[in-house]
């Protein structure tokens, strides 16, 4: 594993786990810590990132004015990774940037995955740069669209909890088709400051940050 993978850092989980928020906070804290860190996320802030977004809420249609079909959201998603990786995530982590994304290529699997098949949807992937760290924020389905609707967002066309249990497994089922991957599972169900002090000690020992740390 090369110095570029080893900063990349990827939180997952289901729509309403508290990925958004322990991302920022983790890179908050490795601040705090004397490094660089940048979060971001997926489907990105960029031009493919922004067609993806506007096709989960509806507002982007295929030809016959019905939603796109499964198979091109996936390639959008493909599409959206390589743009990320090249234009973002690689140039960040040479310069020894900790990159935090919130969501990546398991969502890909655990999301894409139910309507093409997961195993289409690794392959198509196959050639994405792993992380160095996958965080695995787990929640039960139920618990995650209670959070949805408190945060009163707008909802998107995966925010439907029959779904979002499927994609629980998925998630699983990602895992799995990942072995060489270093993947922590976490027990989201817990309160934010508990779940990311379990986050700060894995990222602290995979890393080697000690308790009091100025890497400059």
């Amino acid at each position: 594993m090369n110095g570029e993978k080893n900063r990349f850092i990827v939180i997952e989980g289901l729509d309403g786990a508290g990925t958004t928020t322990q991302a920022h906070k983790l890179s908050a804290w490795l601040i705090s810590k004397g490094y660089d860190a940048h979060v971001t996320a997926e489907p990105t802030e960029g031009r493919i990132g922004r067609i993806i977004r506007q096709i989960l809420r509806g507002e982007f249609l295929g030809m016959d004015e019905k939603t796109l079909p499964p198979e091109s959201i996936a390639g959008l998603f493909l599409a959206d990774r390589a743009d990320h990786i090249n234009g973002e995530i690689q140039p960040l982590l040479k310069q020894g940037t900790f990159v935090i994304c919130d969501r990546y290529l398991m969502s890909s699997l655990a999301y894409q995955g139910i309507q093409c098949g997961i195993e289409w949807v690794a392959s198509v992937n196959s050639t994405m740069m792993a992380p160095g760290l996958t965080l695995m924020v787990e929640v039960e389905a139920d618990v995650a669209a209670k959070r949805r609707a408190a945060r009163a967002d707008e909802s998107d066309l995966y925010e439907v909890t029959a779904f979002q249990r499927q994609v629980a497994d998925g998630y699983r089922d990602a895992a799995r088709l990942r072995p060489n991957d270093n993947i922590v599972t976490i027990d989201g169900s817990r309160s934010i400051s508990d779940v990311f002090d379990e986050i700060v000690d894995i990222v602290a020992n995979t890393y080697q940050i000690p308790a009091e740390s100025n890497p400059s």
